[in-house]
């Protein structure tokens, strides 16, 4: 019950905090998707919105089944108060993943003639 109630407690305070905050602009077309407690989720956002979002000069909280686009720093403040609400948080430090198709038995032969 104390665990309970510390998360409705942080989850209030969260809200409080980021009132006025959110970047969600009504006339945006694109859509980012991102994954999000172990399903695919979206956000729409404008063409600058998703090149600062994929470079981490933005973030995605989410509250109350909502998704808020934010910059930087309140992602940063609203991680401090309640973690569990971050739904994308991109690195740009981040090494790429691997690429599995990069192993030579998966090369195509130079001869091969389509």
């Amino acid at each position: 019950q104390e665990e309970a109630r510390l998360r409705r407690e942080a989850k209030a305070k969260l809200a409080g905090f980021l009132v006025g905050k959110s970047l969600n602009a009504a006339d945006a077309d694109h859509v980012r998707h991102f994954e999000y407690g172990g399903k695919i989720k979206r956000i729409h956002v404008t063409a600058e919105q998703l090149k600062a979002l994929n470079a981490g000069e933005l973030g995605v909280v989410q509250q109350d089944g909502r998704y808020l686009l934010v910059d930087a720093d309140t992602l940063a403040q609203a991680e401090a108060i309640f973690a569990q609400a971050i739904a994308l948080k991109v690195d740009p430090d981040a090494p790429a993943a691997a690429d599995p198709y990069s192993d030579p038995q998966y090369q195509v032969p130079d001869d091969l003639v389509w």
